[in-house]
């Protein structure tokens, strides 16, 4: 599973961009936003300069306010998952769960977390703008690149293999504002990416389903997502 450590950021100022960026934007949180409940099937890829070293996919669940419940099912089952208050990475194979509070954690589904609460951009970006050089994975799909809260304005995206600060791209449908894909990229050549596809908006899903209920004899660790789960695999 990704496991290296990204910035969580809550800061609510709006964030700027130019006009086509910034209505794709905005489309893509009206879209988003209505939603007390969201399901999608996704696709996970873990990459180390252009090497593509790890394939996961599974379904992942979102719950206002700030639940998500992320189920892998290939090539193992493992599971990441937001109650509110904490987040829980559970591997069944291990027989361990890692605990640690949500706000602490670096884990990268976190910008994914927008969806499960006020859905504002601004979360994470500062300014918003088009990848230009990005090639989207569906005709009619616009890549957008978010500046990092924190990041450096003049900061070029080329640096990141040479130490410079984490990038988030958000691949979103033109004409509906859907979030088909989410890179992040992170100095050393490190990336991974997030495909979405069957978006479902309001399931009945139950709120158990955002309660972690650790099984007999599983050890709970308290602790950083991130260094627990870089030694997974």
């Amino acid at each position: 599973m990704s496991t290296l450590s990204c910035v969580f950021v809550c800061l609510l100022f709006p964030f700027s961009g130019n006009g086509e960026a910034g209505q794709l934007a905005s489309r893509m949180e009206a879209r988003y936003r209505t939603a007390k409940t969201l399901q999608a099937t996704f696709l996970e890829r873990y990459a180390e300069n252009g090497r593509v070293l790890r394939t996961e996919a599974g379904t992942a669940y979102f719950r206002r306010p700030r639940k998500m419940r992320w189920e892998y099912e290939r090539p193992e089952k493992n599971l990441f998952l937001v109650d509110g208050k904490s987040a829980w990475f559970y591997v069944p194979t291990d027989h361990t769960v890692t605990r640690v509070p949500a706000k602490q954690s670096g884990d990268l589904r976190t910008p994914l977390a927008l969806l499960a609460g006020q859905m504002k951009i601004s979360r994470i970006c500062s300014r918003v703008e088009l990848a230009e050089n990005e090639k989207p994975l569906r005709e009619g799909d616009v890549v957008l690149r978010c500046q990092v809260r924190g990041q450096k304005p003049d900061a070029k995206e080329d640096a990141l293999d040479s130490g410079g600060a984490d990038a988030f791209l958000f691949e979103v449908a033109r004409d509906s504002g859907e979030l088909a894909r989410l890179i992040v990229r992170q100095a050393g050549g490190v990336e991974v990416e997030f495909r979405f596809e069957n978006w479902r908006f309001n399931p009945a899903i139950p709120d158990a389903m955002f309660r972690f209920e650790p099984p007999s004899g599983v050890a709970i660790v308290n602790g950083e997502l991130a260094d627990e789960k870089n030694d997974v695999n």
